[in-house]
């Protein structure tokens, strides 16, 4: 007996890298189960329920990530002792000094271990000193532990940008002045590491969270009937959704896009834009729903994002948690729609590095040089125009050092990039009367056109269908307002919010090329995906063969139709379908999750997909 309990006990609670803990695993519900029984048992101890809590975030993140767990456990002691000096300090200049000091900690820790590559790359690049990585954690691990880490390797920590940024809010939100410190370390570590959202968000904001740690527990009979809700809508976003899109399609193009069709490949594009989206609003929506059972409520991190009319609404309704983030602690600070600051030309100054470092290129520097150089000119000579210029710059800011968050590589820099470059075009696009849009929509047409036919540069045949498209809806528009006054309203919005789409989705290409590698590749075979997908949807089109291939990939077509179809049912009937379900008799509700557990599992493939987001 004892030679089966021992081997089964070790499996159980020893680190697997192979088996961590996914909230699609079998083993994750177990889990679950085990702690949702004791926490049945201690909920009404508070210092108790909590200090459960925090343990068992602990081990949750133990069988994510092993002994990176002592990171997270720094990161609790660091920053629930410098929050409590924050408070306790009197003097405004040496609160400052604190709060400084605890970013600063917050910053290295995340630095090391998501941009190492990156700095010594730079460093190598501007210098020529060359420098290889080397993992003191690990060294530490093996001399204290006996184990046998690589220690010429940083491997990224599972939710380390999540934990530390949730940290440095809780910090710089004392500083302010908007909350109070917890009262023990054991409270700050069931806020810093609740396992339901520990290691893919939502980020948590302390004065909307830490009150509910000294609250009773209370679950009320509708809200346990949204809980099992929003698990099973996560559970069939992730599996039947996102899984089902990656093996069965998105991850073959995007390792090999040469191989596949332009048409393939544009498939492809749009297919991973749902299957990302399905992905993380699905482990939101599980981590809402178990967070509900346990009596917590988390912050929506989505709010159907693809609904959007403009890249600036986009972000306004993906990763709610990160986007706020970045606007009060970034954005804001930096100036927001106010006026520029010391942080606006540095961060300004310091991308174009990167850009420049990142890129290997004088030429790089030479357009950013000018284009700096012709800001200045129109700020100078137009003086009303400095507060839009300045504004822009923030915007702009903002969504690249967001894209570079995601990961040093060149291809997360063009995501932020041309996401910012989507905001600030569109906020001056709008402004402008509907012939003048159509005269540089048809004028950009005829230059990607001539481009095109001369050069064979494919981005320019992408640009030529674009702005073509642009031109023929604006031109469109001009033509019925001709001849009727009655308001376009649905129509107008039906294009938007296909445009909006269609440019997000386009974005994408940089981010999923840059996924998925290690940081020491991560630039160059990012950027080769990124470049031979371009190739094949610019130039590798077969018109007589469409029809045949959307015949052969038929399944994936009609998976991302019907994805994108209940992704665009108006909010007031999503709202009615979830109190229906929340409010079905215990019978009917079990009888109908076990139904939706049983058609969602049909799709689990033998190999269960990570969460994106785990690797951010």
């Amino acid at each position: 007996m004892l030679d089966y309990i021992i081997p089964y006990l070790t499996r159980t609670f020893a680190f697997d890298p192979n088996s961590p803990l996914l909230f699609t695993q079998f083993y994750f519900w177990g889990f679950f189960a085990v702690v949702f029984a004791i926490f049945s048992l201690v909920h009404k101890k508070l210092l108790l329920r909590n200090t459960f809590i925090f343990a068992t975030s602990l081990f949750f993140y133990y069988k994510t990530s092993g002994s990176y767990v002592c990171i997270l456990i720094f990161c609790v002691i660091a920053n629930y002792l410098i929050g409590r000096l924050i408070n306790w300090t009197k003097a405004k200049w040496l609160k400052k000094i604190w709060m400084i000091l605890v970013v600063a900690i917050d910053l290295l820790v995340l630095c090391y271990y998501k941009y190492s590559y990156f700095f010594l790359d730079a460093l190598y690049d501007f210098t020529g000193i060359e420098l290889h990585v080397y993992n003191f954690f690990a060294d530490a691990s093996n001399q204290l532990f006996g184990t046998n880490s690589l220690v010429d390797q940083i491997i990224l920590p599972v939710g380390i940008s999540f934990f530390t940024f949730q940290a440095m809010s809780y910090c710089i939100d004392i500083y302010r002045g908007k909350i109070k410190p917890v009262k023990n370390i054991l409270d700050f570590g069931f806020y810093l590491t609740f396992f339901p959202q520990l290691v893919a968000g939502p980020i948590v904001r302390a004065d909307k969270f830490v009150p509910q740690l000294y609250k009773p527990y209370f679950l009320p009979r509708r809200a346990f009937g949204m809980a099992v809700f929003w698990i099973l809508n996560g559970l069939a976003k992730k599996i039947i959704l996102s899984d089902y899109l990656a093996t069965n399609f998105v991850d073959r193009v995007f390792d090999t896009p040469l191989l596949f069709t332009g048409f393939e490949n544009l498939i492809a594009l749009f297919s991973y834009s749902l299957q990302v989206y399905a992905d993380f609003s699905g482990y939101t929506d599980i981590a809402i729903g178990v967070a509900l059972l346990m009596g917590f409520r988390l912050p929506r991190n989505f709010n159907s994002p693809y609904k959007a009319k403009s890249p600036t609404e986009f972000w306004r309704r993906w990763h709610i948690s990160l986007s706020t983030w970045w606007r009060d602690y970034l954005y804001i600070p930096l100036g927001g729609n106010r006026n520029a600051t010391i942080g606006t030309f540095f961060w300004m100054g310091f991308l174009s590095l990167v850009a420049i470092l990142l890129s290997g290129s004088m030429w790089v520097g030479i357009a950013l040089g000018v284009f700096f150089l012709y800001i200045g000119i129109l700020a100078y000579v137009k003086p009303e125009s400095r507060k839009t210029i300045t504004t822009n710059m923030n915007a702009m800011a903002t969504q690249i050092v967001g894209g570079w968050w995601h990961g040093a590589s060149w291809n997360f820099i063009i995501w932020g990039g041309l996401n910012g470059f989507g905001q600030v075009f569109n906020k001056l696009w709008v402004k402008r009367s509907a012939t003048v849009r159509a005269s540089i929509a048809l004028g950009l047409f005829a230059l990607s056109a001539i481009l095109f036919k001369h050069y064979t540069i494919p981005i320019c045949a992408i640009t030529a269908v674009w702005f073509g498209v642009l031109f023929i809806g604006i031109y469109t528009s001009i033509i019925f307002r001709i001849f009727s006054d009655r308001p376009m309203k649905w129509v107008n919005t039906a294009w938007n919010v296909t445009l909006t789409f269609v440019f997000i989705t386009f974005t994408r290409l940089f981010f999923r090329a840059g996924s998925n590698l290690d940081p020491a590749e991560a630039n160059e075979v990012a950027w080769n995906t990124a470049k031979n997908m371009v190739h094949q949807m610019g130039t590798a089109w077969r018109f007589d063969s469409i029809i045949p291939i959307a015949q052969e990939h038929m399944n994936i077509i009609l998976v991302f139709i019907a994805g994108m179809l209940i992704h665009w049912i108006p909010s007031r009937i999503k709202s009615r379908y979830r109190i229906m379900f929340a409010s079905l008799p215990i019978p009917a509700m079990v009888a109908a999750t076990a139904f939706i557990i049983f058609v969602i599992y049909q799709f689990m493939s033998a190999d269960s997909c990570p969460f994106i987001y785990f690797q951010f």
